[in-house]
């Protein structure tokens, strides 16, 4: 499973429920507080993302610092998915 691209799609149909405008291009590094979702659309991306991949690595892994580019947010997805699967 690409966890990048779950990701990717689950920003994109966040931005369009909640009427938010995602920058034009997700990149690696682009900064979670400049791509477009408020913060409400972040709460939103994790519920969307807990009900397609099973998992809310933020609780599950205890994780005390919050991702700050798209990079990161990805990878802890990863992570999270892994250890589920293992």
């Amino acid at each position: 499973m690409d966890i990048e691209q779950v990701v990717r799609n689950a920003m994109i149909e966040v931005a369009e429920i909640s009427d938010c405008k995602l920058v034009t291009a997700i990149e690696a590094d682009t900064v979670l507080l400049e791509s477009g979702l408020d913060s409400l659309g972040y709460a939103m991306l994790v519920g969307q993302l807990e009900e397609e991949l099973g998992i809310d690595p933020f609780t599950e892994m205890a994780i005390t610092i919050y991702p700050s580019t798209f990079a990161e947010f990805v990878a802890i997805y990863q992570q999270g998915f892994a250890r589920k699967s293992a």
